[in-house]
């Protein structure tokens, strides 16, 4: 099984304010991981800070 997270970053914001919305978003979708029964097809939209929908984490046969 593949845990597979895809992210879009905004370009426009300088290095240290995507590193923190990614950070941030690895602590807030990882820490939510439990409440899914984690088998092949599970996953979720990935949301910024803003609410604003970035990606997808999902899981998936290799």
């Amino acid at each position: 099984m593949k845990f597979v997270l895809e992210v879009t970053v905004d370009e426009n914001a300088s290095a240290q304010e995507r590193a923190a919305e990614l950070g941030r978003i690895l602590r807030y979708w990882g820490g939510n991981l439990h409440h899914y029964a984690l088998e092949p097809g599970d996953g979720s939209p990935v949301y910024d800070s803003r609410y604003k929908e970035v990606g997808v984490w999902r899981l998936a046969d290799d």
